[in-house]
This record gives C-alpha cells, sequence and structure tokens, in this order.
C-alpha cells in the first residue's frame, strides 16, 4: 500500500517530466548499451554485458518507483488551503525561542524539498512538527542535537 503525496501542479510536472525523460531517452540508451556490448562476444566473461544490464535493472526500478508516486500524487488546490493552521504549501514564518533567529519555510512535499529556497519536506522532523500548529502555538521538536521550540509568527499560502 502507497501513501498518498501531495503536489504542486509545478511539482507534479516535474515529476512527469523525469520520468519521460527516463522512459524516452534512458531507458532506449540502457536498452543500446546492452545491445553494444553483446555484440563483443562471450557474455559469460563479459563485464561490460552484466554492468549494462545491472544498470537497466536500476533505472527499470527508479522508472517503477516514478509511477508509483504519480499514481498516488494529487494536487493541492492552493487557492482552498485553510491558513489557520500549518498544512501542506503553507508558507510559515517562526521564531526560535532558543536563539530568537526567524525563518521562513514552506511546507512541501519530499520530492519538491529545497532548503536553500526555503521549501520542507512535510516528512523531515521541522515539517512534522509544524503541522497542524496555529499562530502563536510553540512546536517542541526533536531534532538530532536535542529539541527546539519554534513558536508560529503567521501563515499563509504558498
Amino acid at each position: 500500500m502507497s501513501k498518498v503525496s501531495y503536489y504542486t501542479e509545478e511539482g507534479l510536472k516535474k515529476l512527469r517530466a523525469e520520468l519521460n525523460q527516463l522512459k524516452d531517452v534512458e531507458r532506449p540508451k540502457a536498452s543500446q548499451a546492452i545491445a553494444d556490448a553483446r555484440d563483443k562476444g562471450d557474455l559469460s566473461e563479459n563485464a561490460e554485458y552484466d554492468a549494462a544490464k545491472e544498470a537497466q535493472g536500476m533505472l527499470e526500478m527508479q522508472i517503477a518507483k516514478l509511477e508509483n508516486t504519480l499514481a498516488n500524487a494529487r494536487i493541492i488546490n492552493e487557492s482552498e488551503l485553510d491558513t489557520s493552521k500549518v498544512l501542506v504549501l503553507s508558507s510559515v514564518s517562526v521564531k526560535n525561542k532558543a536563539n530568537g533567529a526567524q525563518m521562513n519555510y514552506t511546507l512541501v512535499a519530499q520530492s519538491e524539498a529545497d532548503l536553500k529556497t526555503g521549501k520542507i519536506s512535510v516528512d523531515s522532523p521541522i515539517g512534522k512538527g509544524l503541522l497542524g500548529k496555529k499562530v502563536g502555538e510553540v512546536a517542541v521538536i526533536e531534532v538530532p542535537n536535542g529539541k527546539i521550540e519554534l513558536e508560529i509568527l503567521s501563515i499563509s499560502r504558498a
């Protein structure tokens, strides 16, 4: 049983483009590599053939995983998001209670996470800790080096 993942339209387009790249470009390359290695003679002692077959197997696993992800993907209608509490695709402004540092995060699906742009996964410890919280609440989050307390300052749509 696979779990449902929520994506923006942009994130879903990226996943579909990646799947198309793997199927339309990488898969034919892998098949050609196997054919080229096969033409080099005895398959029982052909390391190039074995490597090409292994690469093809890895590619097929990647394709199957992406297909499964897409089959369970749902698009979130951002205009209908509730901004009274932190949800997927919420932009959240938080203050670290220990040092007073303010940070802004947007909670996204794991495949769309990019810390450089402030997009964190809802599956990350911080993402999980913030989900469901309201403005003014403090999220106590277990991180590798202890606990941090983040006060929710504001919530808006991504």
